[in-house]
């Protein structure tokens, strides 16, 4: 109960934290709130000292950010959000308003994941219901693509041809059911295939497990079979769905900027533009107890799942030994990404020839020009370095402080789901507000919330873990804790993660390019990728190539990281060309135990 209690403290630490950081946004940024609110309801008007001070008193901003804290928290607490400094109207409706608008299209965006990720699992779930999972190498190129597409672009694909060529759904607005298709697969194809893949990375451990051996041995159908193990992976994964709820909420704001949907992740980007404070908090307020709701409908699924086993630490490792895929695809997806940024830097990025303009692919241009006339083969292998490297080592950090920040829960769960509630472009307004802008800008304000996923996926495998058979055994047989987390626990759950890592660089990659199209990352004339969609987005009808240059060595690096993450497997020993992985069943076990059994009291 004790426990309960500090945990909820922290998270109401946390949350009251976030916000008050977010209503000092005007004075972090050093601006007068007085001159923007102006700016955004009269451009035209003159900032005359006059009317600066008429602004301040009329919002209450003469006694200064904390009086202007106080003074809107103590009418939350009356049910009174404030009205908004830019149009004068109450901000609770209106937030509800957008909050309802984004929760269908989250719950429609939500149902395209779950159906896109069922796909790319159907070869696994086939094979494991036939037993034929021993031979089995991890595929992934699809979901490769589909995760690398970025949101912002398959929105504007979908809404120009299918939405205005095509005519088939609309396009723009958002006025019944009909207009959440098109942003719902937007934002759902690439989030399922990312949740996909973790799950297929799961499946052959839950086939391999001794209830599914008893199963088939009894005469149940591979269906039922192949429910039961999705069943048995799908606890390990709902930390990270209720991410990807939250995400999909407040984290589509490309996707509503697109569409023109009034969402609350739109509303609270402009609100932060125009440091329109009551509704920008207000935004931020929802977000946070929807990220504590999803947090905790998705442990208290997980717990009804797993059942008695997870307390009673009668659970099978999921995460035993398996084929790695084989090691000439990443060999040869690298191969051509370094042939692209070395061609790429062999020429200028910033010669303009307006002669030129937007030439379709030629011998002089392979990947044709955009509408300056520059070499686009040039700007995606020069933006190379910028974003490959500065999405490598942003990984390479967030998988780092995942790692650590998920081997104690009680700390890193209220964290997780607070950041996590923080949209993107929130992050990197923050971050500018704070540090400045620059090129750093985009890399902190990525990197500030890129640790999320994987301290809420090492979490929960580490839940997971510690509820086995093999595990009770050990700390049977008198092994410590150190011995535990060095020998057992980390061994299992890191080269998941690791691989989760992996299949996260891209959307890294994504998260930076998604600033660079809202004007909050790299500035013209950078060749950064992001900028290049920016840039080019408008040309996509006319020049399709200018998008798709940039748009296919994103999903070159996809490919890239799904096929290298399969090759980070641990073969299993003594495995034979006749053996299947649903015959080694229980192995990991008896190797810990007797291992265990083996070693001196003294070194535990």
């Amino acid at each position: 109960m004790r426990q309960r209690v500090a945990t909820l403290a922290w998270r109401v630490v946390l949350a009251a934290g976030l916000v008050c950081g977010v209503g000092l946004l005007p004075w972090l940024t050093r601006t007068d709130p007085a001159y923007t609110v102006l700016k955004a309801r009269s451009a035209e008007r003159e900032p005359t000292p006059e009317v600066l001070a008429g602004i301040r008193r009329q919002l209450g901003l003469d006694g200064g950010p904390l009086h202007s804290l106080t003074g809107w928290l103590g009418g939350l607490l009356r049910g009174d959000a404030g009205q908004s400094w830019i149009s004068g109207g109450d901000v609770l409706p209106d937030v509800l308003q957008a909050l309802g608008a984004s929760l269908l299209l989250m719950g429609a965006a939500l149902l395209v994941a779950v159906l896109t990720a069922g796909l790319i699992c159907l070869r696994t779930l086939r094979l494991g219901a036939r037993r034929r999972l021993g031979g089995r190498r991890a595929g992934g190129g699809v979901s490769a693509v589909l995760a690398s597409l970025p949101e912002f672009l398959v929105a504007s694909v979908l809404a120009t041809v299918v939405g205005v060529q095509l005519g088939w759904l609309p396009a723009l607005g958002w006025y019944g059911p009909q207009w959440t298709v098109l942003p719902a697969l937007a934002l759902g194809l690439p989030a399922g295939a990312v949740l996909g893949r973790l799950l297929d990375d799961l499946l052959p451990g839950a086939f391999g497990e001794p209830w599914a051996l008893a199963a088939a041995a009894r005469g149940l159908t591979g269906r039922s079979i192949a429910r039961q193990a999705v069943r048995r992976c799908v606890p390990a994964l709902l930390p990270n769905l209720g991410l990807f709820v939250v995400g999909l909420t407040g984290g589509a704001v490309a996707v509503e900027q697109v569409f023109d949907i009034p969402g609350l992740g739109r509303t609270t980007l402009q609100a932060a533009l125009a440091q329109d404070l009551p509704v920008l908090q207000a935004g931020t307020l929802a977000l946070v107890l929807l990220a504590a709701l999803a947090t905790g409908a998705t442990r208290v699924a997980a717990r009804l799942l797993t059942g008695p086993a997870l307390r009673d630490g009668a659970l099978s490792s999921l995460h035993r030994p398996a084929p790695p895929a084989g090691g000439l695809l990443p060999l040869l997806y690298g191969l051509v990404l370094l042939a692209v940024a070395g061609l790429g830097l062999t020429r200028d990025p910033l010669a303009l020839d307006t002669g030129q303009r937007l030439r379709a692919p030629s011998l002089d241009h392979p990947f044709g020009t955009d509408a300056l006339g520059r070499d686009l083969l040039a700007r995606v292998g020069h933006g190379a370095l910028d974003t490959l490297l500065l999405a490598a080592a942003i990984s390479a950090a967030a998988l780092l402080v995942g790692v650590l920040l998920g081997l104690v829960p009680r700390v890193s769960a209220p964290l997780v789901d607070t950041v996590n509630a923080v949209p993107p472009v929130l992050v990197a307004l923050l971050v500018t507000a704070v540090a400045g802008s620059g090129a750093a800008t985009p890399a902190l304000a990525v990197g500030a919330v890129a640790w999320t996923p994987l301290a809420a996926h090492t979490s929960a495998l580490l839940l997971q873990e510690r509820a086995t058979l093999h595990i009770t055994a050990t700390k049977g047989l008198g092994a410590g804790r150190v011995h535990l987390l060095r020998y057992e626990l980390l061994p299992a759950v890191l080269p998941p993660v690791l691989r989760h890592a992996l299949l996260r660089l891209p959307g890294v990659a994504l998260a930076l390019a998604s600033l660079g199209f809202l004007g909050l990352g790299a500035q013209p004339p950078s060749p950064e990728w992001g900028l290049l969609l920016a840039e080019n987005q408008p040309y996509a009808e006319r020049a399709p190539w200018a998008v798709l240059a940039p748009a296919a060595v994103l999903a070159l690096l996809g490919a890239l990281a799904v096929s290298a993450a399969g090759a980070l497997r641990r073969r299993p020993p003594g495995r034979h060309p006749g053996t299947t992985g649903a015959g080694k069943s229980g192995a990991g076990e008896r190797r810990s135990v007797a291992r265990t059994e083996r070693e001196p009291a003294g070194v535990r």
